[in-house]
């Protein structure tokens, strides 16, 4: 049995196609049972030892959320540095361009043959763990990192969600961490709330239009045990787009 109170409206939707890379704002996703279309294909390393980007431990990475990243129609990649033009990855020229701009000689490689082009012929390198296939996130839960960090800029993109949706904020509470177990429908879209997310230093580091800033991670340690926003389970894919309603089931 359905509850229909709508608890909010999707109004943000990412895919990440290289893992570290900054995400990819869409219209709408297609999300299977293991995963989003286009998500998280990709990994960087250090092409000196193979080291694949850990902005949240490493400060040498702390540049790369930075890169943009874009899936052309036919699902291949392109990055493009600050001020620098798109260009095909993984390539010459956009590894090039990559170094360039971190400093050190850097490659982006496909997570498995699968996610490569067919006449790609390059090294590969291992995907990142995945928790879970979907990273849901409520504006109600930045509403209340602001409210306990006021001069802080809890902006989506330090927390990588792939669906944020609007919805009332709740006095003294990160609501969706208090979900666990509960199944919601996004659209047509079916999930079972699995876990909360355990935030990293990822969360603290700069990127366009905020600041490097501890107090994100500080308040989250202190008053959500590290937590916010949940991870989901697909329990009936489909396609999502901005504006579906979310409710319980």
């Amino acid at each position: 049995m359905t509850d229909r109170a709508a608890l909010g409206t999707v109004s943000q939707l990412w895919r990440y196609p290289a893992s570290s890379l900054a995400g990819e704002r869409l219209d709408a996703i297609s999300v299977g049972i293991e995963s989003i279309e286009g998500d998280r294909m990709f990994g960087l390393v250090d092409a000196t030892d193979n080291e694949i980007a850990r902005p949240d431990r490493d400060v040498k990475w702390h540049k790369v959320p930075r890169i943009r990243t874009r899936l052309a129609a036919d699902m291949k990649l392109e990055v493009a540095v600050p001020d620098g033009d798109w260009l095909a990855a993984p390539g010459i020229e956009s590894d090039g361009a990559v170094s360039n701009y971190l400093g050190f000689k850097a490659s982006i490689r496909p997570f498995g043959q699968e996610n490569a082009s067919p006449t790609y012929a390059g090294p590969l390198t291992a995907a990142r763990y995945r928790k879970a296939p979907i990273h849901l996130l409520t504006t109600a839960s930045l509403a209340r990192l602001k409210a306990l960090h006021p001069e802080g800029v809890p902006d989506p993109r330090r927390f990588r969600p792939n669906i944020v949706v609007d919805m009332d904020p709740v006095e003294g509470s990160f609501p969706e961490t208090e979900w666990i177990g509960r199944k919601l429908a996004v659209g047509d879209l079916l999930l079972t709330v699995s876990e909360p997310c355990r935030r990293c230093g990822f969360t603290i580091i700069a990127q366009d239009g905020f600041d490097n800033d501890p107090g994100i991670l500080r308040n989250l340690v202190r008053h959500n045990a590290h937590n916010i926003g949940v991870y989901c389970t697909v329990d009936r894919p489909a396609r999502v787009e901005i504006g579906a309603p979310m409710r319980f089931l």
